[in-house]
């Protein structure tokens, strides 16, 4: 085994670990359907992915890619605008391939979670009232029909890495299958929505900004309750709690 000199802890919560050992990422995770979703993906997807190394239940191998993260929450990206628009031509060459097998969520689905989360919200008084009340309105925007595409599904920045303005890979597919292209450009942007005329301006037409909108709020209403659950701040630099305020500045430049 080659020596290395540390042991890198990428994510820890209760339902998966991974760690980075050198140019190899150790995925655990308890609920082996994600893996089984993570590999058929990458196999499929048409962009470039990281190698499987090898596979033993619970522990999913992978090989490191070559580049950096395009980015990270709370921090502004230091990714020249080539390589946003190179992210989002790899974005539309993803949903513009065969349709995976993995349906995705109907809108009636997404409605029920979108408004069980805010009713938690606000019984538990996490965030205040009229913030969650005009995001909600704001989602509205993406709970409409859409016509599927391949998704990644959690198209995070941290997800894509790029060397200059080349996409080097994608990672992290466990949430991949048929959904709503929107969701995975406002992903993407998700904190850094500056950079969303350049993803655009790789993506390509049929962008729908006000639904983009939509979804960062209906993402950021839906994620809160998960990051406080896993012991992280949903108010931190670029999360959910900030993303939610911000719409609201979009709307009103006064407010909070």
């Amino acid at each position: 085994m080659i020596d290395v000199d540390e042991v890198e802890v990428v994510v820890a919560h209760h339902e998966r670990v991974t760690v980075r050992v050198g140019e190899v990422f150790l995925k655990i995770d308890i609920d082996q359907r994600n893996a089984d979703v993570e590999v058929e993906a990458m196999a499929s997807a048409p962009v470039p992915t990281p190698d499987v190394l090898w596979r033993v239940p619970p522990v999913l191998a992978l090989a490191a890619l070559p580049g950096t993260a395009l980015g990270r929450l709370g921090i502004p990206s230091a990714a020249p605008p080539a390589a946003w628009a190179a992210a989002g031509a790899a974005v539309r060459t993803l949903h513009d391939a065969p349709l995976p097998p993995r349906p995705g969520r109907g809108l009636d689905e997404l409605t029920r979670e979108l408004d069980g989360e805010c009713d938690w919200l606000l019984a538990n008084r996490v965030l205040p009232a009229d913030l969650i009340t005009h995001n909600r309105r704001i989602a509205e925007a993406a709970l409409r029909p859409w016509t599927p595409v391949f998704i990644h599904g959690d198209l995070q920045v941290a997800h894509v890495f790029v060397d200059g303005d080349t996409v080097t890979g994608v990672i992290d597919w466990s949430e991949a299958g048929q959904g709503d292209a929107m969701y995975d450009l406002a992903t993407l942007t998700l904190g850094h929505q500056e950079h969303l005329d350049d993803v655009i301006a790789g993506y390509g037409n049929a962008v729908d900004l006000d639904v983009i909108r939509g979804w960062w709020s209906l993402r950021s209403l839906r994620g809160v309750r998960w990051l406080v659950e896993h012991g992280f701040d949903p108010n931190a630099p670029g999360c959910e709690g900030d993303v939610l305020r911000n719409q609201v500045r979009l709307d009103q430049p006064s407010a909070l």
